[in-house]
């Protein structure tokens, strides 16, 4: 690659950086960290999009080839590893551990870059403004729907990104949801829930919770399952949701729903970490 072609994909790689970051589908960059026996060059970056699209190259073959190998993989990881390393070599497949990669090989860094995962509320009762304030705290983007114009405007929920005053079903289509997205369903009574899950379950996100008595909720996901909507998006449904944190209050109640979200994405065990650290120190004897 010419200095010139270098510098006109390190510019691209940066606008789409940008781009992702702002809202746009994720991207992953792998950098050349450690050239090891294969002559690449220390610093070189190659952009992946989540089509399989690339923008730069370390090597023109084989390198490249377990990039977007790689690349594709990480965008499929839940919860994500927004930062990973990876070994590559011309002999085999890259790996990710040192002590997998074989003599020569060269250390590449790859980073996911997307914007910041996406809270979305639907009910904007005493429930959900307080998951929305927890939300917001935790450094989430947040959505906020309800179809009553006293429960979804932006004096009551200041922290949010966005307030979305209409039905429920036109609200969740006209959204995009992937991995990065986590929805809560805190609405006013059974139908509305019934309704948003409806929409949602097989919509791809990251995690989908639905407040409510075990027999209510039972209830909606037979319905549900009684009208086609698939077994395994419907598994995937929290519900009743949150931990069991003995929460009563609203602000219980969220940071109960919160901290299951959080356990989610960062592949948590909910589990005491006084219990995991004994544990940790009697194995070490």
């Amino acid at each position: 690659m010419t200095q010139d072609n270098g510098r006109q994909a390190l510019g691209e790689i940066m606008a789409a950086v940008e781009h992702a970051l702002g809202g746009a589908a994720p991207v992953a960059v792998a950098t050349v960290v450690d050239a090891g026996e294969l002559g690449i060059e220390v610093g070189a970056k190659m952009l992946v999009r989540r089509d399989g699209t690339t923008v730069g190259s370390i090597d023109g073959a084989v390198v490249d080839a377990q990039v977007v190998t790689e690349a594709m993989a990480a965008f499929e990881q839940f919860p994500r590893a927004v930062l990973q390393s990876m070994y590559v070599g011309r002999a085999h497949e890259a790996v990710a551990r040192r002590s997998q990669a074989q003599p020569g090989d060269a250390r590449l860094m790859l980073e996911v870059f997307e914007a910041p995962a996406r809270l979305v509320v639907v009910g904007g009762g005493h429930v959900g403004l307080q998951i929305a304030n927890f939300g917001a705290l935790l450094g989430f983007r947040i959505t906020v729907i309800d179809d009553r114009p006293e429960f979804a405007n932006p004096e009551r929920f200041p922290m949010a990104d966005e307030v979305l005053c209409k039905d429920i079903d036109t609200a969740i289509d006209e959204m995009r949801i992937d991995s990065t997205c986590s929805v809560v369903l805190v609405s006013r009574g059974h139908q509305q829930d019934t309704l948003a899950l409806r929409h949602v379950a097989e919509r791809g996100a990251g995690y989908v919770g639905m407040i409510g008595s075990r027999r209510r909720t039972t209830v909606v996901m037979q319905n549900l399952a009684q009208e086609g909507i698939a077994a395994d998006a419907l598994a995937h449904v929290h519900t009743p949701i949150g931990l069991d944190i003995g929460a009563e209050t609203p602000e219980e109640i969220a940071l109960s729903i919160l901290a299951e979200i959080v356990l989610e994405r960062h592949g948590g065990t909910g589990r005491k970490l006084s219990t995991l650290t004994s544990r940790r120190q009697a194995d070490r004897g």
